[in-house]
C-alpha cells in the first residue's frame, strides 16, 4: 500500500467518524426536542390552527384601532372565549354528567330500556340481532346485566374516560385560545418565518406558493367545515340545554359529526323538536319559541357555508372526514378538530408536489449543437 493511499484512508475514516458523530448529535438534540415538546404538540398545534383561521378577522379588527394587532388579538380572544368558551365549558358539563350518569346507571342497573318496536326485526343483516338482544335487556334487564358483566365494565370505563377527557378538552380550548392571541399578536414575524422554512425545504421559488397552499387550506377547512360543525353544535347545544331536552352535550357531540359529515343537522334538531312536544313539560308559547330557534339553528350551516367555505383551498371531504375521525381515536376531542385540518394540508402540499411538472424543478441547461 502506497503512502497516498494510506494517507486517503486515515483521512475517509477520520471524515467518516466526524460525519457519524455530528449525525448522532443531531438525532440526539432532535429526540431530546421532540420529548421535551410533545406534552404540548397538540395545544399548540391548536392554537397555530386558531391563529392562522382568525387572522383575516383580526388584521381587520387591528386597522380599525389603529394597528394596535395585540390589543385586537386580546379583544378577539375574550370575546371569542365569551361567545364559545362558555357555551363549550356548559355543554362539555352536560356531556360529562350524562356519560357519568349513564355509566353509573350501566353497572348498578337502575335504568329501564323500553321494549324495541316490531319493525327493529325487519332491518336488513342486523335486524333481528338487534331485536333480540334489545328485547332481552328490555324483558330482563338485571339477567341481561350480569350476563354481560364484563362488557358493561368496559363500557362504564370507556364512559368515565371519555367523561374526563371532555373535561380535559375544554380546558386545552381555553389554553388553545390564549396560545391563538399571542400568535396573533405576532402574526407578520411568524408568516415571515414560515415562509422562510418552507424555502429553506423547497426553494425561494415554491417555498412562498407553499406556504400560501398551506395557510389557505388551514383556513378553509378550519373555518369552513370544523368551524361551522363546531358554531352549529354550540348553537343547537344550547338550544337543547335551555329547551330541557335530555343529553344536549351529547347530541350537541353528533351535531358535530353530523357537520363535518356535511349531513344536515336537522336529522337530530327534527326529533329533539318531535320530544318537546310530546312531553308536555312546557308551555305552548315557549315549545313555539324553542322550536323556531332549532330549526334556525339548524339550518344555519346554509348562511354559515358561503360565507367561511369560500376562503382559501376546498379539501376533498373524504380527506378530512378520515383525518378528523383518525384524529379523534388518536387523540381524543382534541384530535376530532387538529386531525382534519392537518391531514388535508399534508394532502394539498402532496398534490402541489404531484402535479407540479418535472421540467420545473429540473436545473436548465443549455442546449449544445
Amino acid at each position: 500500500m502506497s503512502a497516498n493511499e494510506a494517507m486517503l484512508r486515515k483521512m475517509l475514516s477520520r471524515d467518516l467518524m466526524e460525519t457519524l458523530i455530528h449525525f448522532g448529535l443531531i438525532v440526539f438534540l432532535v429526540i431530546i426536542c421532540a420529548r421535551v415538546f410533545a406534552p404540548f404538540a397538540n395545544l399548540m398545534l391548536w392554537g397555530l390552527i386558531l391563529a392562522v383561521a382568525l387572522e383575516p378577522l383580526n388584521g381587520a379588527l387591528a386597522r380599525h384601532m389603529g394597528g394596535r394587532r395585540g390589543l385586537a388579538a386580546t379583544v378577539l380572544t375574550v370575546a371569542g372565549l365569551l361567545l364559545l368558551g362558555v357555551p363549550t365549558i356548559m355543554l362539555g358539563e352536560s356531556f360529562a354528567t350524562h356519560v357519568k350518569e349513564l355509566a353509573a346507571a350501566a353497572h348498578q342497573g337502575t335504568f329501564h330500556i323500553p321494549s324495541p318496536r316490531p319493525g327493529v326485526a325487519e332491518w336488513p343483516i342486523v335486524g333481528e340481532k338487534v331485536h333480540s338482544v334489545w328485547s332481552s335487556a328490555s324483558d330482563n334487564l338485571p339477567a341481561f346485566l350480569s350476563q354481560n358483566q364484563d362488557q358493561l365494565k368496559e363500557l362504564s370505563r370507556k364512559g368515565l374516560a371519555a367523561a374526563a377527557g371532555t373535561a380535559v378538552a375544554v380546558l386545552l380550548f381555553i389554553g388553545a385560545m390564549v396560545i391563538a392571541a399571542i400568535m396573533l399578536a405576532y402574526a407578520q414575524t411568524g408568516s415571515s418565518a414560515m415562509t422562510r422554512i418552507f424555502s429553506r425545504l423547497t426553494d425561494p421559488v415554491r417555498g412562498p406558493r407553499m406556504q400560501k397552499l398551506a395557510t389557505a387550506t388551514v383556513r378553509s377547512v378550519a373555518a369552513g367545515v370544523i368551524g361551522v360543525a363546531f358554531i352549529q353544535a354550540i348553537l343547537l347545544g344550547m338550544g337543547f340545554m335551555f329547551a330541557g331536552i335530555p343529553a344536549a352535550g351529547v347530541l350537541a357531540l353528533i351535531v358535530m359529526f353530523l357537520g363535518i359529515l356535511q349531513v344536515p343537522a336537522l336529522l337530530v334538531t327534527l326529533p329533539a323538536i318531535a320530544w318537546l312536544w310530546m312531553s308536555g313539560d312546557g308551555s305552548t308559547t315557549s315549545n313555539i319559541a324553542f322550536t323556531i330557534y332549532l330549526g334556525i339553528a339548524g339550518m344555519a350551516d346554509n348562511v354559515l357555508k358561503p360565507l367561511l367555505l369560500g376562503r382559501g383551498v376546498d379539501a376533498p371531504m373524504p380527506v378530512i372526514l378520515i383525518g378528523a375521525l383518525g384524529g379523534m381515536v388518536a387523540g381524543g376531542i382534541i384530535g376530532l378538530f387538529v386531525g382534519g385540518v392537518v391531514l388535508a394540508v399534508g394532502y394539498q402540499l402532496f398534490m402541489e408536489w404531484v402535479d407540479e411538472p418535472l421540467d420545473a424543478a429540473a436545473p436548465h441547461t443549455p442546449e449544445h449543437p
